[in-house]
């Protein structure tokens, strides 16, 4: 037990850094680049203890199987991660990681849908206190905003929303291939599509005048050029520290404690993320986002009471 919170405290710290090792990698790296060589080196690092899980629960890997990796690398590591990793580009990275955190607020209403779990009037309450929050962070008080922050801030609730939707998917298939193994498979499976789609950039077609910056981002993608010795080691830590071991950490946690615990990691963040950015980048941490933390925490204590709750009660019946 006394390892499982290691885990925890290790993973919640690495998760916090991820946004601000982003942000640092960004400037001489193309973001959909970025995106494709960190899951590229994660899903690498997770392959071994992928392969012995494999192993030990003798999966057989179905075509069925292998349309389901294809989706959710796609949802995962195509979209999700790439709005992510834009929304880094136009905003500050604090906003987008108390952005991001969001997401198990949004897996509740998907889970509802898809896996008919139920809700009730805790998980009702977390969703709008945490609503309110990203509200406070969209500036409802007009404090001046530029747009490119807006066009950063809607870019992460996007993204959020589409991971939320990607952890439902994972928890359809969980019993069957395990957390690790479905990580593994999904990074992967989804850095095949980036590549594909890195290629295709390359045609003229994608050379689109819809702006500078959004035109370099999207047109002749570069796979390995533009990694130098002074991006190199954050790329590294992004791919072996943030998305291998971050990850191998989490599931380890889940292990060695519970999901519930586990689940620490991203309430946490949002209070962590922005203490380390304004450290590390400087970055300043306006009022209404201050605010908007706040409600998000509220939103993410309401949401882990009930979970402790639930799984007290399961435990004994």
């Amino acid at each position: 037990m006394k390892k499982g919170y290691l885990y925890i405290i290790l993973s919640t710290f690495i998760f916090s850094t991820m946004e601000i090792a982003g942000k640092i990698a960004n400037n001489g790296l193309n973001p959909f680049q970025l995106n494709f060589l960190r899951f590229l080196i994660g899903g690498l690092i997770l392959l071994l203890p992928t392969i012995k899980v494999i192993k030990e629960k003798n999966i057989k890997l179905t075509k069925k199987d292998l349309g389901y990796f294809t989706i959710t690398g796609l949802l995962g590591v195509v979209i999700s991660m790439s709005l992510f990793q834009l929304a880094i580009v136009y905003t500050k990275s604090s906003t987008v990681a108390v952005l991001f955190s969001t997401n198990p607020i949004f897996t509740i209403p998907f889970a509802y849908f898809i896996l008919k779990e139920n809700l009730n009037k805790s998980t009702i309450a977390a969703i709008v206190i945490s609503l309110i929050g990203i509200g406070c962070i969209l500036n409802p008080f007009g404090i001046k905003m530029n747009r490119a922050d807006l066009i950063g801030i809607i870019l992460a609730i996007l993204a959020a929303i589409t991971f939320s939707l990607y952890s439902v998917l994972v928890k359809m298939k969980s019993e069957k291939f395990g957390s690790i193994v479905i990580n593994c498979l999904s990074f992967l499976f989804g850095d095949f599509i980036m590549l594909i789609l890195m290629l295709l950039s390359r045609l003229p077609i994608f050379n689109i005048r819809v702006g500078t910056k959004l035109n370099s981002m999207i047109y002749n993608i570069p796979i390995f050029k533009g990694i130098t010795s002074s991006n190199i080691l954050i790329l590294l830590y992004l791919g072996i520290v943030v998305t291998g071991l971050g990850y191998l950490l989490y599931f380890l946690a889940m292990d060695q404690t519970s999901v519930v615990m586990a689940s620490l990691v991203f309430f946490v963040k949002p209070a962590l993320a922005p203490i380390l950015a304004l450290l590390i980048l400087q970055e300043s941490i306006p009022l209404n986002t201050i605010f908007g933390i706040l409600f998000i925490l509220l939103g993410s204590f309401v949401m882990l009471k009930h979970k402790k709750q639930k799984s007290k009660a399961l435990e004994l019946s």
